[in-house]
């Protein structure tokens, strides 16, 4: 949830370090063409002759050991492509913005010109895949398509056709189909350039394409049978591709089980719909929510492909598919012909709850089905969400939702929500948005990756959310903004979730008194979740963030008890954690009371905290390896009176590693503006 003005796009020259280290390549050159071939960061070639390898199976790029009992539990098997058997390119490691490297999990992948293949291992019986991939943009954007040939144990099983018509958004934000526009804002201040072009004389010369990035799409494929455990599946772009190169990301593989069978319910057939997709069936299936209603019968909706082209409003009724790899739910984007009430200029497919203003919907449960969309631009007005409205007293479980703005989007007041069990992944904005109101409800077990904006986020704005959770989830290469944002509300828990890769202007996991929120009161707990490679460079203020950033921009974070219990950091690109206040209100707003316990960092960039604000936090337990600058980057306000920094921290003891001296404490000015970065080792067992 990125809302950018001029003003917050501004940053005093005070806080704009150079780009060292990790960062110091230059991005306002790149080109479509750089990108794709020459700014890959490209390592040797992954050739690996001989035997299939043995799988590698991991959970966000690392060993499964590391992240045991957090995050969402999945049916599939992720299987990096830089470890998997390739006569291609191994790209990366980078984690500098407008890379491909830095957007896929673990910032490597595996780049294929046409003829060369990556082969994956197959860790256990699947009769399914899923994968990750990047081709170009065509040269005046909207994308392109191009094969991509899928072999079991040599034999060709399937051609999958990839398309790069979902990626390559460019320029500032809201972003641009368009690779030649011009600056979108040149009244905002940009790092390139470090002025406000609008205001600049001479004017400055922008390399277009400007920023591209949301470089990744993906695809999963039925492959008609099972293979067991040490089955290959090689994957090969053939001679003649349109496609120059073909990135492949990762492979996940799974075993899907036989459709669900629903016999006593209205079964959307006989109302009309068409399971082939070429006729609309939004009315057939409004048809059958009816019905079921006078009936109090369940909606089923079997395999098949059906088009719904606008939002299908839900009320009191159940509606199941036969599992979101049979049944799926798919629709164009579609231009209104004049704005609807809600800002709105395009609608397509979505299941939504009645307005909060008219009531809500109450007793909603959605369950195994697909929703694939049609968006490609981010329109912040427009409500092309996957699921949207009002819903108290619902459900949302088993879904898998692709290529809308939001895959969910809650406008409250609402209550008690469960959704659990989802994969929500290519989403040009948010994944999950708890959006004023939404009180005593919970996001469990649903994994999220590509998201255009937040992961998953709670958005107190006008009416504060109270009482919710996130448990559990996992949320990778969000491209914009962060993991886990929690943004004001009441009595608020994140635990046992597993960020991984944010890739700019965002962290893993935000506390962020901004946008407009109500304020944080009663507890805000983050319990036992894991951050790995996370804390992006803040192309604004030219910093580095913590991989937990805290942020009092609005008002001061004081009358919350805010206790962070258990996290684990891992491999940060900067700082494990950082707590800061803007240059214009630091002398205003502080950060009061935070409780750090039972933490583990290893491996940072920078330190294990940068404080940038005034108040205080207290450390028990935080014990930290591989700290590549002084424990404590503590700037304080950066006032700097003769009695040390305005940010102090209190030792209550166990604080292993030597990252807390003595002489740190309360409140010594160890202030460095710009560190520089040095990269870490990977992470490992403690």
């Amino acid at each position: 949830m990125s809302r950018k003005t001029a003003a917050a796009a501004a940053a005093p020259p005070d806080r704009r370090p150079r780009r060292t280290g990790l960062y110091a390549s230059a991005v306002a050159s790149l080109t479509v063409l750089a990108v794709g071939a020459g700014v890959l960061a490209a390592v040797p070639a992954g050739a690996r002759p001989g035997a299939p390898a043995a799988p590698a199976v991991t959970r966000a790029a690392l060993d499964p050991a590391l992240v045991a009992g957090r995050g969402a539990k999945v049916a599939f098997a992720e299987q990096e492509a830089e470890n998997a058997v390739t006569n291609g390119t191994v790209i990366g490691p980078d984690r500098s913005a407008y890379t491909l490297p830095a957007e896929a999990s673990g910032r490597q992948a595996v780049r294929l010109t046409p003829g060369e293949h990556v082969e994956f291992t197959l860790p256990a019986t699947v009769n399914a895949i899923t994968v990750r991939y990047s081709i170009p943009d065509a040269p005046g954007g909207g994308g392109i398509t191009a094969p991509l040939d899928v072999a079991v144990n040599g034999a060709k099983r399937s051609t999958m056709t990839l398309t790069s018509q979902y990626s390559w958004l460019y320029n500032q934000y809201p972003f641009s189909n368009d690779p030649g526009a011009g600056l979108l804002h040149p009244d905002w201040w940009i790092t390139e350039c470090s002025c406000v072009p609008a205001a600049t004389t001479p004017a400055p010369v922008v390399d277009k394409p400007f920023r591209p990035s949301h470089f990744y799409d993906e695809q999963r494929l039925l492959l008609g049978r099972t293979y067991r455990a040490g089955d290959t599946v090689r994957l090969t772009v053939p001679a003649g591709s349109r496609a120059a190169w073909t990135v492949v990301d990762l492979l996940d593989s799974e075993l899907v089980g036989l459709p669900h069978v629903e016999l006593l319910a209205a079964n959307v057939l006989a109302f009309g719909a068409d399971p082939t997709g070429r006729r609309d069936a939004a009315g057939a299936i409004e048809k059958a929510i009816a019905f079921a209603r006078r009936t109090h019968l369940d909606v089923y909706i079997p395999p098949g492909t059906y088009r719904v082209d606008r939002h299908i409003v839900v009320d009191d009724v159940t509606i199941t598919g036969a599992g979101n790899w049979y049944t799926k739910i798919k629709g164009r984007e579609v231009a209104l012909d004049e704005p609807a009430a809600d800002g709105s200029t395009h609608t397509g497919v979505g299941f939504y709850g009645r307005d909060a203003a008219d009531g809500g919907s109450r007793n909603v449960h959605l369950s195994g089905f697909a929703i694939e969309g049609d968006v490609r631009s981010r329109i912040d007005t427009d409500q092309v969400n996957a699921i949207g409205g009002a819903m108290s007293d619902s459900t949302i479980e088993g879904l898998h939702i692709s290529h809308t703005k939001v895959g969910m989007w809650f406008d409250g007041p609402m209550k008690n929500l469960r959704i659990s069990g989802n994969i929500i992944v290519d989403q040009i904005a948010d994944a999950i948005n708890f959006h004023t109101g939404v009180t005593d409800s919970r996001v469990t077990h649903t994994f999220v990756r590509n998201s255009g904006d937040d992961g998953l986020a709670m958005w107190s704005e006008k009416t504060a959310d109270a009482r919710n959770t996130f448990d559990h989830n996992t949320v990778q290469s969000p491209v914009l903004a962060n993991g886990i944002a929690i943004y004001g509300g009441t009595d608020t828990t994140v635990s046992d979730n597993l960020v991984a890769d944010p890739v700019r202007e965002g962290s893993a996991l935000h506390i962020g008194s901004r946008f407009g929120a109500e304020p944080f009161a009663g507890k805000l707990s983050l319990t036992d979740n894991t951050t790995v490679r996370a804390g992006t460079y803040e192309l604004n203020w030219k910093i580095g963030l913590g991989a937990l950033w805290i942020f009092a921009l609005d008002r001061s974070i004081d009358a919350v008890d805010i206790r962070v219990t258990g996290d684990h950091y891992l491999d940060s690109t900067y700082n494990a954690i950082m707590l800061v206040s803007d240059w214009a209100v630091k002398d205003r707003y502080d950060i009061e009371g935070v409780r750090f316990k039972d933490i583990r960092v290893d491996g940072t960039g920078t330190s294990v905290l940068s404080a940038r604000a005034a108040g205080g936090a207290s450390f028990e337990n935080v014990d930290a390896r591989n700290v590549g600058a002084v424990g404590v980057n503590n700037c304080g306000s950066f006032n700097f009176p003769a009695t040390g920094s305005e940010f102090s921290l209190a030792d209550r003891g166990g604080n292993d590693g030597g990252w807390l001296a003595p002489w740190l404490l309360p409140n010594t000015i160890t202030c460095d503006d710009r560190p520089p970065v040095v990269p870490p080792p990977a992470p490992g067992a403690w």
